[in-house]
């Protein structure tokens, strides 16, 4: 293409621009609960912005979480599980994709009406909306504040109690290896199986997220982290920003006891991340919100059993709401040059746990490792180990900028105070179980009207996964905050509106899903224009590990919007493991509102 016509226009161009406004400032409030969220709930009302005498806008809105990922132990001695004085361990934790899978459901007050539901399970849906709406170069430049990297879809595995090196990742689905290396591709596989069981070994993305809150003061450049690198010959990180400093800057940072870890983490969370109506709401003056959020606090505990390994110890989750529990533990499997598994001892290079839990020894008592995951600067569980409450701020803050208009613009901005914000919020709904190779036809609602889209989401049940908690539960898999089922693909599979199929021929085959149906969702121009596109799902991941089954069902005419409709899901489940459903229906609606007043006409 000819650059002829852009050079004419650049020349063209009237030198300078006129100033829309004449000042922005960043206002910065703090949430209702005084650092107390015992109760797994944040609240926040905007009374003070609303006072300012200023136009807010809400589409760069952030919330500034402080978070805190603790992991500690009781034991002390040979019988210790790890001891991260001792050794590197800051990579043997970390958090599922995106700092917003904290949220677990969203209700929004506008005015004191309610205009955004409560629905749970929410940061899957906005997971889902981020994975097809960025692009590469947008993790690139925003993953590190928003905590957001994708899993590798091709990193995954599946681990039964069958063989040692296996259950050194943990049980049923994982892709918690962070020690990264080249496919293997030739060679025999260890007699456990394990040597195909991954298309790719090591999970970046997992690796990626770790990096943004694994700043450790005691670690060395160009060595390796923690206070066991007496060899190193690099300057200590401390010799430039050490702990106090960190906490003055509110930096993401790592502590370490005798007997535990601490990341210290300062999340980002975009409002126009969380849902679609702050995406679309103008320039505000005079509103009051109320906005109150559900969080996935949650804890893991591992109990120390006779064999040495993650699938070896006894596990349990504790997620008071049911949803995502954003922990993730990583793999003890490390690889040598010669791509064989072998173990990777804690305090060896800071991968992973692995056999560096001690075996318990005949008589001993067991060692229990807490890991748990909380906002404010309090752990979620109290051990006997004393563990100090985090250095960042106690609350979360919500940040908006605030902005004067120049005069004569602002006279043009109100020749039409009231405007129509036109948004879309979910319905979801769960289906428990869909046995193996079984057929399903499920109504999902008996009418919901302005219908956009339908979102099924597959998911192992707790028992194909051989677990006792939910595969979105488990510390060694990301599944609920971007993966789904591994190869849980769906055959003759309709969506039906209304006793209408949204797919004129049912889908029998993967890739007609993918580029019929997902391909172009959410993107930029739909995908459809080489050189500009977005979505961070190809073909390849979508048929391993992000099975996402999404239909547009929003072509209808004007007159039908209003009309509630029923909503069923039907098909075939291929996989050779019971799936459960995790379904969102998207809808339209519309509010106005008088941006000069910020009232609800």
């Amino acid at each position: 293409m000819s650059g002829d016509t852009l050079v004419y226009d650049m020349s063209s161009m009237s030198e300078g621009t006129p100033q829309v406004f004449v000042k922005k400032d960043w206002l910065n409030i703090l949430d209702n609960q005084n650092g107390n969220y015992n109760g797994n709930q944040s609240v926040i009302d905007t009374s003070q912005l609303a006072n300012s005498n200023k136009y807010m806008n809400y589409r760069e809105a952030y919330l500034a979480v402080p978070m805190l990922l603790t992991a500690s132990n009781l034991a002390t001695g040979t019988n210790q599980i790890f001891t991260p004085s001792t050794g590197s361990v800051d990579y043997a934790f970390g958090l599922r994709n995106w700092f917003g899978s904290i949220i677990h459901s969203f209700t929004l007050d506008y005015n004191g009406t309610t205009i955004i539901q409560q629905t749970p399970f929410v940061g899957m849906w906005n997971c889902f909306r981020l994975l097809t709406t960025l692009s590469k170069q947008d993790v690139l430049t925003n993953g590190a504040q928003m905590g957001f990297y994708p899993d590798d879809p091709l990193a995954w595995g599946f681990a039964t109690t069958a063989g040692t090196v296996g259950t050194l990742n943990g049980l049923g689905v994982y892709n918690n290896q962070n020690a990264i290396s080249a496919p293997l591709v030739a060679g025999t596989p260890p007699a456990s199986g394990a040597g195909f069981a991954t298309l790719n070994r090591g999970n970046e993305g997992f690796l990626r997220r770790q990096q943004y809150i694994a700043y450790d003061p005691d670690g060395y450049s160009g060595g390796i982290a923690g206070t066991g690198a007496t060899t190193s010959t690099g300057a200590p990180y401390s010799a430039f920003i050490d702990i106090q400093k960190a906490k003055d800057q509110y930096k993401s940072y790592i502590v370490k006891g005798a007997n535990y870890i601490q990341y210290n983490i300062m999340a980002i969370i975009q409002l126009k991340h969380i849902h679609n109506f702050f995406q679309n709401v103008p320039l505000l003056k005079g509103v009051f919100m109320k906005m109150t959020l559900n969080l996935n606090q949650s804890s893991i505990t591992m109990t120390q059993t006779a064999t040495a390994t993650l699938g070896g110890m006894t596990i349990s989750v504790n997620s008071p709401l049911g949803g995502v529990s954003p922990i993730m533990v990583a793999s003890g499997v490390a690889f040598t040059a010669s791509n064989t598994a072998t173990a990777n001892a804690c305090g060896s290079n800071g991968f992973a746990i692995g056999s560096g839990i001690a075996s318990l020894t005949a008589g001993a008592t067991p060692d229990v490792l807490t890991v748990s995951v909380a906002v404010g600067n309090r752990p979620l569980v109290s051990t006997a180990t004393v563990v100090p409450n985090g250095g960042l701020n106690q609350s979360i803050q919500l940040y908006v900028p605030a902005y004067t208009f120049n005069p004569t613009f602002e006279d043009a901005y109100l020749q039409t105070p009231v405007k129509t914000v036109v948004y879309t919020d979910i319905y979801q709904y769960q289906v428990s179980s869909v046995p193996a190779s079984s057929t399903f036809n499920q109504l999902i609602t008996n009418g919901i009207a302005n219908i956009k889209s339908v979102l099924v989401i597959p998911f192992l049940t707790a028992g194909a996964n051989g677990t006792a908690y939910q595969p979105f539960q488990s510390p060694f898999c990301g599944d609920g905050a971007g993966t789904t089922a591994p190869l849980g693909l769906l055959t003759n599979f309709n969506i039906v509106v209304a006793g209408q199929n949204m797919i004129y021929n049912t889908e029998r085959y993967s890739y007609e899903q993918f580029m019929n149906q997902l391909q172009g969702a959410n993107a930029i121009n739909a995908d459809m224009t080489d050189g500009l596109t977005s979505s961070l799902i190809d073909k390849l991941g979508f048929e391993n590990e992000y099975c996402y089954y999404y239909v547009d069902c929003s072509r209808m005419l004007p007159v039908e919007e209003a009309v509630p409709k029923s909503v069923s899901i039907l098909g075939t489940n291929s996989c050779l493991k019971d799936l459960q459903f995790i379904v969102f229906v998207e809808y339209g609606v519309q509010v106005s509102i008088d941006v000069l007043t910020g009232a609800r006409v």
